[in-house]
């Protein structure tokens, strides 16, 4: 057994890892990487990068109209070249440039400050567990004598699905229905409870509305009782009775913390139901230990893992207080329409203020781009409490890109009156952020008897 001793050890070469490690060692840190299985873990091999590699194509195919076997094939070709194109910024070649020892193997505590890997053991000063998240797989009967897919194993798929059935209408599954939709399958997402049940109910049902219009069937609660059929031929029943077939099977109902092989008992690490119980500091029960990303428990996206990244990295490596909050950090369903979340939601900011809160709306047929480029679905509206955004929903054409505003506005405790201030560029869908906030404050100017009032009296003296 070799020994290593280190300033700092990440444990997974996920994003946030990757980001942990690479920022560390620039700043002159000495940083041990492990990861066992692939680098730029799910997010570049099974997660954001194929997703909306297929996304794209399905839009591409969706645009040309009839697409065939050979269009879904072709997808698939593409999703992996991005992945190719992409993962050199994740290989082990590039972080051992930067100074990083990269050891491939996974890791396992044996002590409360030392991890085993392969042929090494490594006592690390600091420690960060970025291990993700995997494929929930529910215990459904049947399941386990039925080939189904998950995002683990859809994206080396070369056939195209001539019915596929999804068990699960959050993000991923609702994702990937529109994208096999558009690449010319049948489509059959079966929600045990709401679909996008974490999101605005209104805006939901838009892009609800919508998927069922170009031909997704969509049951909502059904929830899935028993599964049964062969390759080519699967039932779900629920437990109400409903009988759903198809050809093909994905599984999409959750995610889960990647934390069976590291041995957390050995370094006094506690977990919860969710992955590891960490403070606001991210830091676990063992407090040299960091966990961030998906196995914190908390929300899980590529973004927030590198956000955390930036967290660690300021206490680990300089030792000042650094605290992770969730207030700015947006989300996007990245479905046409497409749907975003910064901060609270109206039912949230209900609950938080009472009557405190304003509700701000614009929708996104007033926007004259939209109407050029005849994507005049959907609406923006944001939850404002005493002249400051608390939260903003938006689901239309490039809603993902529209809700970046938002999440700074949070971040920095902006008020509406500097979004107003903005001047965006003309025609633009992005003038929608600009056009709320002056919806915002087109009361309180043009109905206000004061203001009007004041322009009265100035322009008595004006000369």
């Amino acid at each position: 057994m070799k020994h290593i001793k280190t300033d700092l050890l990440v444990i997974g070469g996920g994003s946030g890892g990757l980001s942990v490690a690479a920022g560390a060692s620039q700043m002159g840190a000495r940083v041990v990487l492990l990861e066992g299985h692939k680098m730029g873990g799910d997010c570049l091999n099974y997660g954001c990068v194929p997703s909306k590699a297929l996304l794209s194509q399905a839009k591409a195919a969706h645009a040309k109209g009839q697409p065939t076997a050979k269009t879904y094939l072709a997808a698939q070709d593409h999703v992996r070249a991005v992945i190719d194109s992409i993962a050199p910024h994740d290989s082990v070649e590039r972080f051992e440039a930067l100074g990083v020892r990269v050891i491939e193997a996974y890791g396992e505590f044996v002590s409360p400050e030392i991890v085993s890997a392969g042929d090494y053991e490594i006592k690390a000063r600091r420690i960060v567990i970025a291990t993700g998240s995997s494929p929930l797989v529910p215990p459904i009967p049947g399941l386990e004598s039925v080939p189904y897919d998950t995002n683990e194993t859809l994206f080396q798929r070369a056939e195209r699905p001539a019915h596929l059935l999804i068990i699960g209408g959050g993000p991923i599954g609702l994702e990937m229905a529109q994208a096999h939709r558009r690449l010319g399958s049948e489509v059959t997402v079966i929600e045990g409870a709401t679909a996008l049940g974490k999101d605005d109910p209104e805006a939901a049902g838009v892009v609800l509305e919508c998927l069922r219009a170009k031909g997704i069937t969509l049951a909502e609660n059904a929830l899935a009782a028993e599964i049964r059929g062969t390759a080519g031929a699967i039932e779900i029943e629920t437990q109400d009775g409903r009988i759903f077939k198809g050809t093909h099977l994905l599984v999409a109902v959750g995610r889960r913390a990647n934390t069976d092989r590291l041995n957390l008992e050995a370094a006094g690490i506690k977990t919860t139901r969710g992955g590891i119980k960490v403070g606001a500091d991210l830091k676990t029960s063992n407090r040299r230990v960091y966990a961030i990303g998906d196995v914190a428990g908390g929300l899980q996206f590529t973004h927030v893992a590198g956000y955390h990244a930036g967290v660690v990295i300021r206490s680990a490596l300089f030792g000042l207080p650094a605290k992770a909050e969730e207030r700015h950090i947006p989300r996007a369903t990245y479905t046409a329409p497409e749907l975003a979340q910064a901060g609270l939601t109206e039912a949230e900011a209900r609950a938080a203020h009472g009557r405190k809160l304003e509700v701000v709306r614009f929708e996104f047929a007033g926007n004259d781009r939209a109407i050029t480029e005849g994507k005049t679905e959907g609406f923006i509206k944001v939850m404002v409490v005493k002249g400051r955004p608390v939260g903003a929903t938006i689901v239309g054409h490039q809603a993902g890109e529209l809700i970046c505003t938002w999440a700074l506005a949070l971040a920095n405790n902006m008020k509406m009156s500097q979004i107003a201030a903005m001047v965006a560029p003309y025609p633009t869908i992005a003038e929608i952020n600009k056009r709320i906030a002056g919806a915002y404050f087109s009361p309180r100017l043009f109905e206000s008897n004061m203001v009007k009032r004041v322009v009265g009296a100035v322009q008595r003296f004006l000369p």
